[in-house]
């Protein structure tokens, strides 16, 4: 069984609601079923009046050292944890794929960790002049392919982490016109 906790930003958590929550988050995670393995589910109301998709659910999943998270906006929010639930299958899906073939081009190597979850949403929507959040994260050394695969899954737009090759910082981005970019420190590029 899989621990699930919901909780509500700027809503009250009905108990109709969180066994609502709980069943399809639970279900979508029957497609990974791997321990250790538990989900966080936070459910707001984004108080915007240009925007008809208040209602957010968002959900992350930390699936051996691993995370994995959605943010989907409706304008209900059983709709929207219903649209969490089938994008959280759908990256579960492919985590897991992802887990397989590693291990089968590498011959039954064991995936590396790879650093928290870092939320880059919360940090770049708020006030442009004011630094009002700060996060810590473990970044244990990961290819640059483990890293493409951490920024699909927790599906930012870029992600920092300790190149394994040099064990300097790196930094992989998805560009506007397709594809990857990585930025990599002037003094990597020296030794290469």
């Amino acid at each position: 069984m899989v621990d699930i906790k919901i909780s509500g930003r700027k809503v009250t958590v009905t108990d109709a609601m969180r066994s609502y929550a709980v069943e399809k988050i639970g279900d979508a995670l029957k497609v990974f079923d791997i321990t250790p393995m538990s989900c966080d589910v936070v459910l707001r109301v984004d108080k915007n009046p240009s925007n008809p998709d208040s209602q957010v659910a968002e959900v992350t999943v930390f699936v051996r050292e691993s995370v994995v998270r959605v943010v989907s906006a409706e304008p209900d929010m059983y709709a929207a944890i219903d649209s969490a639930a089938d994008k959280v299958t759908r990256q579960l899906r492919k985590y897991k794929t992802r887990i397989v073939d590693r291990r089968q081009r590498a011959g039954a190597r064991a995936p590396e960790q790879a650093p928290a979850e870092i939320d880059f949403d919360a940090i770049l929507g708020e006030q442009d002049d004011e630094l009002v959040r700060e996060k810590v994260i473990d970044m244990p050394p990961m290819t640059e392919e483990e890293a493409l695969v951490q920024t699909d899954l927790i599906g930012h737009d870029f992600y920092v982490f300790t190149n394994a090759t040099t064990g300097l910082i790196n930094v992989v981005y998805h560009r506007k016109n397709g594809g990857y970019g990585i930025i990599k420190p002037k003094i990597e590029e020296l030794d290469e």
